[in-house]
């Protein structure tokens, strides 16, 4: 979306034809928020020159120092600060705005969003919904089954390793007690 040039800018204050005025005053939501991107993008970057000159500026505690230089640092400290505010503030104007211009739209699913594509011979009746309630069934059971075999075999191995470790605990007791 191009924007039309503005006023001062090599044309004559009164150019803008009233189509023209008016296209320039509505903006569509999607520009308003790449325009709330960029102005958080602003804000992320105030804010870390903000904790570079914090973290550079150093307390006037007594120590010598160098007050033209504190005051140089403080004043830069207080523009970021006032840019800051400003730029929390178009913020603010961004979001309000869009939420002035998607408050009369109704709610989408964000199901209804995601294209679905059904296979030719898959129908969604009532014999196709029992048959695979019934597969998932026998595959619950099925897995039961098998795990409660394994819980099984499980403790099988977990007795032969203690009687193994037994039996060597006793081998060395005996090759201990022979020395």
């Amino acid at each position: 979306m191009s924007t039309p040039p503005l006023a001062g800018a090599g044309m004559p204050p009164g150019a803008f034809t009233g189509t023209q005025a008016q296209a320039a005053r509505e903006v569509n939501t999607a520009s308003l928020c790449r325009i709330g991107q960029e102005t958080v993008q602003d804000i992320v970057f105030r804010t870390m020159e903000i904790f570079q000159l914090l973290r550079n500026m150093q307390l006037p505690n007594g120590v010598t120092y160098h007050t033209g230089t504190y005051q140089d640092r403080l004043g830069k400290l207080q523009e970021h600060l006032r840019q800051l505010s400003i730029l929390f503030r178009k913020l603010r104007l961004v979001y309000d705005k869009c939420n002035e211009n998607c408050a009369g739209l109704d709610p989408v699913l964000i199901e209804q969003l995601i294209p679905y594509v059904e296979e030719d011979g898959s129908k969604h009746d009532d014999r196709g919904a029992a048959s695979q309630l019934r597969f998932a069934s026998e595959e619950k059971k099925e897995i039961m089954e098998v795990n409660k075999k394994l819980k099984q075999k499980n403790q099988q191995l977990k007795q032969i390793m203690d009687q193994l470790r037994n039996l060597i605990w006793d081998i060395n007791a005996m090759l201990a007690m022979r020395n």
